[in-house]
């Protein structure tokens, strides 16, 4: 019996000796036949050298004879993905990024950079880092001009930089983000409360992201989108008319992030100060402090145009005159002299964030072959008329177009939706637009469709393009389960379980706007310890102490093979046999 187990040993290693060199040769592959398309018109993207430990990964699983996870792991480091740099000097990062430009020169390909270095990096999370300031940081982009050259490059300008902005930052959590995701529109307002009592503070920590509360299954793309920050508002600010605890302080917080929208619901509206008024004679009898409190209108639960008598003290009761009728004036005078005029002032690190930025696309768009995308976040962060104001002071401009869902789970579906929306709103205010007047992906889409089609140009040549990352989204975003997940911090973007591979990398995207759906995160690696609100070291979610953010995750990325959508090809058919 031991000499049969020892021979059965020696054989598992023999094959897996054997098979390790025939995985690693060209005929794996996790293409699909988009990418095998020789034609000039498609730009082939750079597969650059893959992670070590992946490698390791690689050999464990075929010395021990799963050789389907094994090929399939190995197809998945050797598709073509983004390279990261961010943290190097800028003497590193010329040598480093002349070197991967000169390899994909080379080979004929195209290479995608990802720079990650914003000073201030991911709020103080898992990803935290960057240069020392704007003076190193303008050092460390023009070093990067400078291993680019005059070849053909498409750079991820800093991932995260303008959907998490320095001002979102005050926050440790992530209202903006789950204002958009924590909602679908088929709720109705009760069925969104307690989602509004669970969210936190602000916005995300990322990998890229702060700290998402609990999110619901996607809709279905033909229906409408989920409501935008705005919507959030709304659920959150009726809240706050029904409770003074707490609670209510956090819903408010989150009704400020959504542009101070309030609830128009008519079951919030009070039925006494929106029917027949007290007469004269029982205004002028006196009241009990407890009974002119009852008479008081709700601030937030009613939207009537008439002057709130409230407002006054009971002493000056006689001298009212009668209440006058609504004055359709009324509303427009009171907005002359509210929130909308005061001028909005930047933190210093914010100003300096779009001085950063603005520097980066200057610098990196006189390459002449440099394709730069600025950072738009996803379809469930920010509404459209919060991200394109962004977009513009950032200097989109001049840029080639946006980036979308980078390191995040959001479906193909829903990132076309949104990029066409964030394209469509960027020309309109172009030609002189408001953004807030932008369709959002809370419209219904026939509403949002015939705000497209007076608004928008016929030319989409005369639109900002974008690209999208689909390293992680064959699955869509995680949403736990609110009877299994009882920790006060989700963080719904870090290292979700479950989650698949997505629509392999390529330039032939069949989407007028889409320029290339991306691998921009690397697949496998970590986006951080994930300690959902808990003092750690463990994720409460995995069971296991997850690596550092940027480290390869040996469970993660078989996850990522065993449940890809479209799956992994493994093994490629030669052409003409």
């Amino acid at each position: 019996m031991r000499k049969r187990r020892k021979i059965l040993t020696v054989s598992t290693a023999v094959v897996a000796a054997a098979t390790l060199p025939l995985l690693i040769s060209p005929v794996v592959s996790a293409a699909v036949s988009e990418d095998d398309d020789e034609s000039p018109r498609v730009a082939r993207l750079y597969a650059p050298p893959p992670d070590r430990d992946s490698y390791r990964q690689v050999a464990r699983l075929a010395w021990r004879g799963d050789f389907r996870d094994s090929a399939g792991l190995l197809a998945m480091v050797r598709t073509p993905h983004a390279v990261w740099y961010g943290d190097e000097t800028p003497e590193q990062v010329t040598r480093l990024v002349r070197r991967t430009t000169r390899s994909a020169g080379w080979q004929e390909r195209l290479p995608v950079l990802a720079l990650y270095n914003i000073p201030g990096r991911d709020c103080g999370s898992y990803s935290s880092g960057g240069a020392d300031g704007l003076a190193a940081y303008q050092e460390w982009i023009d070093a990067v001009a400078e291993g680019i050259g005059d070849r053909e490059v498409m750079v991820v300008l800093e991932p995260d930089s303008l959907a998490l902005l320095p001002s979102d930052c005050a926050d440790a959590s992530n209202a903006e983000e789950t204002a958009v995701e924590a909602q679908r529109p088929e709720q109705t307002a009760a069925e969104e409360s307690p989602a509004a009592e669970e969210s936190p503070a602000v916005k995300e920590s990322p990998a890229v992201e702060a700290s998402p509360t609990e999110l619901p299954p996607l809709p279905d793309p033909d229906a409408s989108t989920a409501p935008p920050a705005a919507s959030a508002a709304s659920g959150a600010d009726e809240e706050a008319a029904q409770s003074t605890d707490a609670q209510s302080t956090d819903a408010q917080s989150n009704g400020a992030q959504s542009n101070g929208a309030q609830s128009t619901d008519p079951k919030s509206t009070d039925p006494q100060s929106a029917g027949s008024r007290p007469a004269a004679s029982e205004l002028l009898a006196p009241m009990p402090p407890e009974a002119l409190e009852a008479a008081a209108p709700e601030p937030a639960a009613s939207q009537s145009p008439d002057p709130e008598p409230s407002a006054e003290q009971p002493g000056t009761l006689p001298e009212l005159p009668p209440l006058p009728t609504p004055d359709p004036v009324t509303p427009e005078d009171a907005s002359d002299t509210g929130d909308l005029d005061t001028p909005v002032v930047e933190d210093p690190e914010t100003a300096a964030r779009y001085s950063e930025i603005n520097y980066a696309v200057d610098v990196l768009s006189a390459l002449g072959n440099a394709s730069v995308y600025l950072d738009a976040g996803h379809s469930g962060w920010h509404a459209v008329s919060s991200i394109v104001p962004r977009l513009i002071k950032a200097g989109i401009d001049r840029a080639t177009g946006f980036a979308l869902n980078v390191s995040h789970y959001q479906t193909d579906q829903d990132s076309a939706w949104y990029g066409r929306l964030v394209s469509s709103c960027l020309a309109y205010a172009d030609e002189g637009g408001d953004p807030e007047d932008c369709a959002e992906q809370s419209w219904s889409r026939r509403h949002a469709r015939r705000w497209l089609r007076h608004h928008v140009p016929d030319d989409p040549a005369r639109m900002k393009h974008y690209v999208t990352d689909t390293s992680r989204n064959g699955q869509g975003p995680w949403t736990p389960r609110a009877a299994t997940h009882r920790h006060s911090d989700v963080q719904s973007w870090c290292n979700p379980p479950g989650r698949g591979l997505g629509r392999r990398p390529t330039t032939r995207t069949g989407e007028a706007l889409l320029d290339a759906a991306l691998w921009v995160k690397t697949p496998g690696q970590s986006d951080g310890r994930c300690l959902r609100g808990t003092d750690g070291p463990l994720d409460p979610v995995r069971g296991t102490v997850n690596p550092e953010a940027g480290e390869w995750f040996p469970e993660q990325a078989l996850e990522l093979v065993r449940y890809a959508d479209p799956a992994v090809s493994v093994f490629r058919r030669t052409h003409g046999r």
